[in-house]
């Protein structure tokens, strides 16, 4: 129809590496501003992976201070530069980070196999600047601090996990995404105690995020992400276990977990000859009530069997 103008989804959106190109980002930088919260995604109409709406980049590039404020806001650091940053030794940021006081950001492994923890400078500065930190800057560690330490308490793992749980339901977009979310942070045999119908573990699993790419499937280094994405504390592991129990029934109940529907055979007549003789009536003694024929052997080589299908801590 003339006059008319059809506004297609790319018109109005971008994919994530061009949203990137356009805010001066590296995709690594990107994708931690979406998790953030800085950049607003959404999922495309079509499928497919989330978009940026255009109108989102043109916010971000009229804020005051762009594109160095964006930038800071996702700068991270590793343990050397962040205890430069907040003015202590190295022993010290690790300890503080082990107990938990700073909370790692993201990671990745270095060629020797090793977790290389990264932290937001932003939050490292707050966290020096403020006066209820001086004693644990400063001073000695307290005595009860320290003994957890000989104990061998490192929080990092678990706080990067509940902070990517945060992540991941921030972009859930319903239910089933939630309950992937959760079930991304559980070993599968404890998901599967939770979700005991196989359909339901498969469609669940649709929606259950990989751990963040540290090496090719399979190998030493994805085994070792698997590992720190994997809930460990027994408490931890309650928490995760009762939020997906919970999520699970509102998402059955917004939209059950598809089940194959069995195709009725249907039944082909016995077409007789022409000029056939009829059919004879088997002979035998009558049958009493109650009293039923024995059932045919089974033919060789046909089975008669069924086979069956399977598979926090916010900022």
């Amino acid at each position: 129809m003339a006059g008319i103008t059809i506004t297609k989804p790319s018109d109005l959106s971008c994919t994530p590496s061009r949203a990137a190109r356009e805010l001066g980002l590296r995709r690594g930088e990107f994708d931690l501003a979406v998790h953030l919260g800085r950049i607003r995604t959404a999922p495309p109409e079509g499928g497919g992976g989330r978009r940026v709406a255009h109108a989102e980049i043109d916010r971000l590039r009229s804020a005051d201070g762009f594109p160095e404020t964006l930038l800071e806001s996702v700068r991270t650091v590793g343990t050397t530069d962040g205890a430069t940053l907040m003015q202590v030794t190295s022993t010290r940021f690790t300890r503080l980070a082990r107990l938990g006081l700073v909370v790692p950001v993201t990671f990745y492994l270095n060629r020797y196999r090793a977790v290389v923890w990264l932290y937001l400078a932003e939050e490292l500065r707050q966290f020096a600047a403020d006066r209820n930190h001086t004693a644990l800057l400063n001073g000695r560690t307290p005595e009860g601090m320290r003994d957890q330490l000989r104990e061998g308490l490192d929080l990092r793992p678990r706080n990067w996990r509940g902070r990517h749980l945060g992540f991941l339901l921030r972009q859930a977009d319903g239910p089933w995404e939630r309950a992937g979310a959760l079930a991304a942070l559980l070993d599968p045999v404890q998901v599967a105690e939770i979700v005991q119908d196989p359909y339901e573990r498969a469609y669940l699993n649709r929606f259950r995020p990989d751990p963040p790419a540290s090496g090719a499937p399979g190998s030493p280094a994805a085994h070792l992400a698997e590992r720190i994405m994997t809930a460990e504390d027994p408490d931890e592991i309650s928490w995760l276990r009762a939020d997906l129990a919970q999520v699970l029934d509102e998402a059955r109940s917004h939209r059950p977990a598809p089940r194959p529907t069995a195709e009725p055979t249907a039944s082909r007549p016995i077409v007789e000859p022409a000029g056939a003789p009829p059919t004879a009536e088997p002979v035998g003694p009558p049958q009493s009530p109650g009293e039923h024929p024995p059932e045919p052997a089974p033919e060789p080589g046909r089975s008669r069997g069924m086979l069956g299908w399977l598979r926090r801590r916010s900022a």
